[in-house]
């Protein structure tokens, strides 16, 4: 049981979901299809965004951010995934593990800081209607969009850092579809309570925080929506914060119950498929879930529709 974490030419084999074999194939299909969805359903609200001048506005402009990670989140594990599932490679260098928990770690913790800015973008818009303009100014909104980056990258840098320091045991085997850290941390071989608990204050920090911020932004939103004497104005208040809130409730829900359990708690087995719902389910929902209910991204669909027939 010797440590291996300073040996880069010695890497893991990810399991996956090889102790259900009756199901990889049919996981296999399944992940392609919500996978394919995930890319379409971004990309096309990345496009929107920047054709239609109706949809240059800061909640789109955050709305963008949101979809360009999403596309960055699930391809840094679904492709690796659909091999594992193939059955052509369950393989892993170490070198190619720590990038992949350092970028999606990077990535989750930008989604986390990204979604309170964006809760911060409707208290504006909802609560100060007549300075929105004002303060949602598009030098601060790049500054807010460059804040979210910066910020799960140094939350990363963190983790990242921690868990390569603790020296790792026993059999290289990940019992994952990718290189998840409470799964890592499962294969340290001395007493690291010390190191797990600074990693734990990173990720109370990183989820918990922003997670609060987002629930009073929410609280003064309700109370300015329960003024609005129209029912048409209410319904448009609720209507533009709807859609944010169910992301919010969706990403958040999964972060917690996954990463703020206590570590001998933790099970791999059920670790993987919820890991599949905040990797996979959640990039391709968010889409759906801001276009459904948003009337600005069906007429920018539709118009953009329009114009491809007429040219054709």
């Amino acid at each position: 049981m010797g440590s291996f974490n300073t040996s880069f030419g010695e890497g893991f084999i990810l399991v996956g979901f090889s102790d259900w074999p009756q199901l990889e194939l049919i996981l296999f299909i399944y992940i392609l299809i919500f996978y394919s969805l995930t890319l379409f359903g971004n990309t096309t609200i990345i496009i929107l965004s920047q054709l239609d001048p109706r949809l240059h506005t800061p909640m789109y402009f955050f709305l963008c951010h949101l979809s360009f990670l999403d596309l960055c989140y699930t391809t840094s594990t679904v492709p690796q995934l659909l091999i594992n599932l193939s059955g052509l490679d369950r393989t892993i260098s170490y070198g190619r593990c720590v990038a992949q928990l350092f970028i999606y770690l990077s990535l989750g913790g930008t989604e986390c800081v990204l979604l309170v800015v964006m809760a911060f973008d409707r208290y504006a818009a909802v609560c100060r209607p007549l300075y929105y303009t004002t303060i949602m100014n598009p030098l601060r909104c790049q500054s807010l969009a460059i804040a979210a980056w910066v910020g799960g990258l140094m939350n990363s840098l963190i983790q990242t850092s921690l868990m390569m320091a603790m020296p790792l045991c026993g059999l290289h085997y990940l019992n994952h579809f990718f290189c998840e850290m409470l799964v890592l941390q499962k294969l340290a071989c001395e007493d690291t309570g010390g190191t797990e608990a600074k990693m734990f204050v990173a990720r109370v920090i990183i989820i918990v925080v922003p997670a609060a911020l987002i629930l009073g932004s929410y609280a003064h939103i309700a109370q300015a929506v329960l003024r609005i004497k129209s029912m048409s104005g209410r319904r448009k208040a609720f209507g533009t914060c709807g859609s944010h809130l169910l992301v919010v409730c969706l990403f958040y829900g999964s972060a917690m119950y996954t990463y703020l359990q206590p570590m001998g708690s933790y099970s791999e087995s059920e670790g993987k498929f919820v890991a599949l719902f905040y990797t996979i389910i959640i990039p391709m929902l968010n889409p759906l879930i801001y276009t459904l209910r948003n009337k600005d991204v069906k007429g920018a669909l539709w118009k953009v529709l329009g114009r491809g027939r007429s040219s054709g």
